[in-house]
This record gives structure tokens, C-alpha cells and sequence, in this order.
């Protein structure tokens, strides 16, 4: 704003007192080559003579090829088009490239996580879990990864020996208004029964909605089970924890709690 005010100032003293004529072209474009790109635009403002002579190519031409360029290319093809403009595109873009995602329109406290692993020979429960997101164990990295312990059902095996078993899960994601829900995991795989041991399924997630369906997301949907044998022997081996989360399969790792979000509002509050 004082830089504006001075430019103004500048202008009104460029002018004769007994005038009203606007001051001589050569005098702005001499002004002009003085001023970096942010004080080109405020004196732009100034008025219509001011714009007409701060907006001339050879002002343009060596702040956007020293700044853009590949984008000063186009004058070539495109001669119609001010380097000006091709500036102003160009700046736009650099800015909406470095801009921070927006917040989150709700947090992990307003879902529940609904989790059933079956076993499909039969359809008896091995897991049957919902827990609403205020008693979800956080990871202390921040990532979008959490704990479940498990205590209701137990898993029966035949003998000791490590036996495999045809399993479904379902992994839902629903709003405490119960106004959506989201399925996050439905799969079918098969699962060993060893004590110590740890059971890993994961299937990819749709990209969103602003994206192509023939186009993958780069995340997937992770589960883990981890099994434990109980301390009275026998051949009872028991599900001790229960891990999700959402995995990055580029880099291999889980996105952050706020990216997991911001990926949940696209099903989760549909526009």
C-alpha cells in the first residue's frame, strides 16, 4: 500500500501544476524498467496510461524469460499473447503448485471403524470390531495407521500345526452422524494360523472422485492380523491385535493422519 501511495506521488509530480495531461509515455516506460514485477502491477493500477505503458512487451519479455522461460516459448507460436500475460499465467501457477492442501472438513474423532473377518468355510467370526475414533491407538509418527486389540473371538484350529484358512474381510468407514459410509477393504484371501505370527491383506483404493476410474490412486487399504497361542495350551490359537491403515505404494509408507482425511471427505461428503 506505501508503495502504491509513492507511485501515485511519483505521478502526480511527474504532471505540470497548470495540466491535466497525463505525463509523457517515455518518462512511465523509463519508471518501468526500474520496478520488479509486484511494483509493475501496483503501478498498473494507478490509471489507464499507467497500465498501457507498464504493460508493454519489452518491459515483459526479460522478467518472464529470466523467470519462465519454457512459458516464453509460446510467444513464438502464440505471437498475439503479451508476455505480460503469459507473467501473470505463469506466476499463477508457481503459487497453486507450492499451495498447502486445504484442513480437513472433519477429524478421525467423527468416524467409526467397522472391521469383520470371516471364516468362509463355515461363516464363523474371527474378528468383529467397531470402535469409534475417540479410543482409536494412534501411531506416534502421526501416520494413518492404528491398533486394535482383540478380545472377544478366538480362532480354532485342528492341531497345532500351522494350517491355512479362506478368510473374508470387510473394513467399513462410517460417519458417527451415519450419514455415509465408506468401504475401505472388501477381500477375500486366505489366512495361517501360527502363534507369533502375522496375517497382511491389502487391496487398492479407488483414485477420487476428480479422477479417472481407468486411473489408480498410488494407495492401498492395509490390514494386519497378528495371532498369539493361548497360555492354557491346547490348539486354540487367538487374534491378539488387529492393524489398518492406508499405504503409500509408491514410497511404502503410511500417509499422514490429515492426508487420510482429506482422501475419506472425497467419498465421505460427496459435492
Amino acid at each position: 500500500m506505501q508503495r502504491q501511495k509513492r507511485l501515485q506521488v511519483q505521478a502526480m509530480s511527474i504532471r505540470s501544476p497548470k495540466s491535466s495531461s497525463p505525463p509523457p509515455w517515455g518518462v512511465l516506460v523509463l519508471l518501468a524498467h526500474h520496478l520488479d514485477p509486484k511494483s509493475l502491477g501496483v503501478a498498473s493500477c494507478v490509471s489507464k496510461s499507467w497500465y498501457l505503458s507498464m504493460a508493454s512487451d519489452h518491459i515483459w519479455q526479460p522478467l518472464c524469460m529470466s523467470h519462465y522461460p519454457s512459458l516464453s516459448n509460446l510467444k513464438i507460436t502464440h505471437p498475439s499473447v503479451s508476455y505480460h500475460r503469459l507473467y501473470a499465467m505463469a506466476y499463477v501457477a508457481a503459487k497453486r503448485r507450492v499451495r498447502g492442501p486445504s484442513v480437513p472438513q472433519f477429524s478421525v474423532d467423527s468416524l467409526i471403524f467397522d472391521i469383520h473377518i470371516l471364516g468362509t468355510k463355515d461363516n464363523h467370526p474371527i474378528v468383529k470390531i467397531a470402535k469409534p475414533g475417540n479410543e482409536f491407538c494412534f501411531d506416534h509418527n502421526g501416520v494413518f495407521r492404528f491398533d486394535f486389540g482383540v478380545n472377544n473371538y478366538e480362532c480354532l484350529t485342528s492341531s497345532m500345526n500351522e494350517m491355512l484358512e479362506d478368510v473374508k474381510i470387510t473394513w467399513n468407514v462410517v460417519l458417527k452422524d451415519w450419514s455415509a459410509v465408506f468401504t475401505m477393504m472388501d477381500y477375500e484371501g486366505k489366512v495361517r494360523y501360527s502363534p507369533g505370527s502375522e496375517g497382511w491383506f491389502s487391496q487398492e483404493l479407488p483414485p477420487p472422485r476428480c479422477c479417472s476410474s481407468d486411473s489408480t490412486s498410488g494407495i492401498v487399504a492395509d490390514l494386519k492380523l497378528v495371532f498369539y497361542r493361548r497360555k492354557d495350551g491346547g490348539d486354540k490359537v487367538r487374534v491378539d491385535k488387529v492393524s489398518v491403515g492406508i499405504l503409500n505404494v509408491v514410497n511404502w509408507r503410511y500417509v499422514i493422519v490429515e492426508d487420510g482425511i482429506r482422501y475419506l471427505q472425497h467419498f465421505l461428503f460427496p459435492s
